[in-house]
C-alpha cells in the first residue's frame, strides 16, 4: 500500500508515566506506568527502522548497544543506531552519552558494579528542540522527566551496565565486550538544505528529515519511509494523519500539510532523497 497508518503499542516500563504527553491517553487508574508507545507495521514485518515515543520518570540503565558486525556475530539482523528529538524535558531533565574520559575495559566492569558508572558517563542537560544522535557502542542512558521521539534501527539488542539498584538483569560481559567508553562526539548534522527542510541523520544506518509543511517524496523500489507527525495534521494517500501518529510511505506520493506543520521523515539508507 502507498501509505499505512501504524498501529501503536504501549509497553510498561518501571521508569515510565502514568502521566503521558498530549495526544496520549493516560494509563487507567491505578495502571501500570507507560515508557513507551512503539509503532507497528502490520502482520510479522519487520522493517529496518523503529519508532517509538519514550516517557520519563525515572533515570534509565546504563546501556550500550552492538553495531551490525557485532549483532550479526551473535546471529541478530542488525545493530542499533538510534536519535532522539525532545520533545519537553523538566528543567533538571539531563541525557548520558559517552564518558567524562577514557575508561579501560576493566575500569568500565568495576564501575559497573560498584555504580561509580554513574559518576562517570557525561550527563548534559536537554531542553525540548534538543536533537542528539547515539551511534551503537555508546554507552548512553536517558534522564527522568523527559518525553522524546526515538527513531531507531530495528532491534532491541540492549546490554544493561548499571539498573540503580532495580531488580533488572545486567549484561556485563557482554556490554563490556561493546562499548566504546570515550567522551562524546556530537553528530555533525547536515542543517537547513533548503527552505523547510533540514537534515537531521544522513546515514550511515539512515536518513531523518525534518520539514515545515508538505512535500513530495519518492522513495527507491522496495524502500519503506515513515512519517512522524511532531505538530499538526494532514494526509497522505488518503490516509489521514496527526501529531502523535505514525504513517509508513512507499513509492512517489505527496505529503498534504500546511505550513505551521512540523514533520519528521525517516528512511533507510545513507543519502537522502
Amino acid at each position: 500500500m502507498p501509505a499505512t497508518k501504524l498501529a501503536t503499542h504501549r509497553v510498561e516500563k518501571p521508569w515510565g508515566r502514568t502521566h503521558l504527553f498530549p495526544g496520549f491517553p493516560d494509563p487507567a487508574p491505578g495502571g501500570e506506568p507507560v515508557g513507551e508507545v512503539w509503532f507497528q507495521e502490520p502482520g510479522d514485518a519487520t522493517p529496518d527502522l523503529l519508532i517509538k515515543y519514550l516517557f520519563t520518570s525515572e533515570k534509565l540503565s546504563v546501556q550500550v548497544h552492538p553495531n551490525d558486525e557485532q549483532a550479526q556475530a551473535r546471529g541478530l539482523p542488525r545493530g542499533k543506531d538510534e536519535c532522539w528529538l525532545i520533545l519537553d524535558a523538566e528543567p533538571d531533565s539531563t541525557i548520558a552519552l559517552g564518558t567524562v574520559r577514557p575508561l579501560s575495559a576493566e575500569e568500565l566492569r568495576a564501575a559497573a558494579l560498584d555504580g561509580s558508572i554513574e559518576d562517570l558517563v557525561h550527563w548534559q542537560p536537554v531542553k525540548a528542540g534538543d536533537f542528539l544522535y547515539s551511534e551503537s557502542n555508546t554507552i548512553h542512558a536517558i534522564g527522568a522527566g523527559i518525553t522524546l521521539i526515538e527513531v531507531q534501527q530495528n532491534s532491541e539488542t540492549t546490554y544493561r551496565l548499571y539498573d540503580y539498584g532495580r531488580p533488572r538483569e545486567l549484561h556485563l560481559d557482554d556490554g563490556v565486550a561493546v562499548s566504546d567508553p570515550v567522551p562524546y562526539v556530537p553528530y555533525p548534522s547536515p542543517g537547513e538544505v533548503e527552505a523547510g527542510r533540514t537534515i537531521l541523520v544522513e546515514g550511515p544506518k539512515f536518513v531523518l528529515e525534518r520539514w515545515t509543511g508538505g512535500r513530495d517524496v519518492s522513495l527507491p523500489v522496495g524502500v519503506t519511509g515513515w512519517l512522524v507527525p511532531v505538530r499538526g495534521n494532514g494526509n497522505v494517500a488518503g490516509v489521514e494523519w496527526q501529531a502523535g501518529e505514525c504513517v509508513s510511505v512507499t513509492g512517489s506520493e505527496n505529503i498534504e500539510a500546511d505550513q505551521e506543520t512540523d514533520l519528521l521523515f525517516a528512511y533507510p539508507g545513507t543519502t537522502r532523497l
